[in-house]
């Protein structure tokens, strides 16, 4: 498992030897994940935020589909090879 130190002041560390019986590793461990799961979720609302965004800005009556079966028919020339 890989090492991370994190370095505190001299008041933070003999405040924390006064509580021994705690797992500061684990505390820290703790920490890490709920930092990297807020920031993951603030993530994937961004996300889904500009999805609708941009999906709102698609005409009434578009459809997608046509479109790409459009392009798929479209796609080759007379001569049978691609464009």
């Amino acid at each position: 498992m890989p090492v991370v130190s994190v370095r505190v002041s001299e008041d933070i560390k003999r405040r924390m030897e006064k509580l021994r019986y705690i797992n500061w590793s684990e505390v820290i461990r703790r920490a890490i994940i709920m930092v990297l799961e807020e920031e993951e979720g603030r993530n994937l609302a961004k996300a889904v935020v500009l999805n609708e965004k941009i999906r709102k800005k698609a005409p009434d009556g578009w459809s997608s589909v046509e479109v790409i079966r459009y392009w798929r028919e479209h796609r080759y020339g007379e001569s049978g090879e691609r464009c």
